[in-house]
């Protein structure tokens, strides 16, 4: 079984225009909603790559209550703790006429005290079945800048790999606590370590804390610095659509392929592929099957270097 975290879920709301026009009344062509947050959607991927999955995390209010609704009939097992609070939506605008989408995120409900120390205790339980766990996205209000750091010392010591997503403070402190794998993007790995050279900046992020490290390059692919060499993989072309979920999805290949003792070169590979597939595809948490069977024996890997 494999475990993802997602502290702050949301309902994932996208909406499909024709053309978005500043400060013009639009006609909505098409509405979805899914359970979305980040560890949500990598659990619905990792469940159509054949892997059980279990999402635990918060969920409170009306909205959390659609969420659970909509998540039952899914593959990934629901464990989210409930809360007071009332899970936050986000809303994606995707536009038709240049392919491009705008994101809306709202914040998130605030955790008690109490809240967060049932979560720790079902956490401890679930880590007890666990093969591997994702921790994934922002930090709810109420939850200390330390929460990751925290939950990645209880899946060392429970001898759990453990893959760390998140940006900002989170992840400066949580790389500090030794997790197996962190995926920041260019952004986040450049405000992490001030370099926006991705080979160096990527070393320092390892350097910092991390066993290894895979950095996202938008259609660039990734690069990979780890124990046993540096990597980039990348598609064979971009390609347009809808990027809500995308960096999602490398995580799903990256945390599968971990599980099934891939080699790095198909890890990677198999993130990228699922990354751009995802992009393909109408909604985030889901990917284009097809494109992905297509793209996996297409994506180029390099290896950069003979040692990380």
């Amino acid at each position: 079984m494999i475990l993802t975290v997602t502290l702050n879920t949301a309902l994932d709301i996208t909406y499909r225009v024709p053309a978005l026009t500043p400060h013009a009344s639009h006609r909505v062509s098409e509405v979805r909603e899914r359970p979305g947050g980040k560890g949500l959607n990598v659990a619905r991927v990792l469940s159509a790559l054949g892997h059980e999955s279990v999402v635990t995390g918060f969920a409170g209010g009306p909205v959390g209550a659609v969420l659970r609704d909509l998540l039952a009939p899914l593959a990934p097992h629901d464990a989210l703790v409930p809360i007071a609070g009332t899970t936050r939506r986000t809303i994606a605008v995707a536009d038709d006429a240049s392919g491009d989408t705008t994101q809306l995120n709202e914040p998130g409900p605030t955790v008690t005290a109490e809240e967060w120390a049932a979560f720790l205790s079902s956490y401890d339980s679930l880590l007890r079945g666990a093969d591997a766990v994702a921790l994934c996205g922002s930090l709810p209000p109420g939850i200390h800048v330390g929460a990751y750091a925290e939950l990645i010392r209880r899946a060392r010591g429970a001898e759990v790999p453990v893959l760390l997503d998140t940006s900002g403070e989170p992840l400066r402190r949580g790389i500090a606590a030794r997790p197996d794998l962190v995926k920041p993007n260019a952004e986040e790995l450049a405000r992490l370590t001030g370099s926006r050279e991705p080979l160096r900046a990527t070393r320092d992020a390892r350097r910092r804390g991390a066993h290894s490290v895979v950095a996202s390059l938008g259609p660039d692919g990734v690069l990979a610095v780890t124990p046993d060499g540096v990597w980039q993989a990348a598609p064979p072309a971009p390609v347009k659509g809808n990027p809500t979920g995308a960096g999602d999805s490398a995580v799903a290949g990256l945390l599968s392929g971990l599980v099934e003792a891939l080699s790095w070169p198909d890890r990677l590979a198999r993130a990228v592929a699922l990354s751009a597939a995802t992009v393909l595809a109408p909604a985030a948490g889901e990917f284009d099957a097809a494109a992905y069977e297509e793209l996996v024996p297409r994506i180029a890997v390099t290896e950069r270097v003979t040692a990380a």
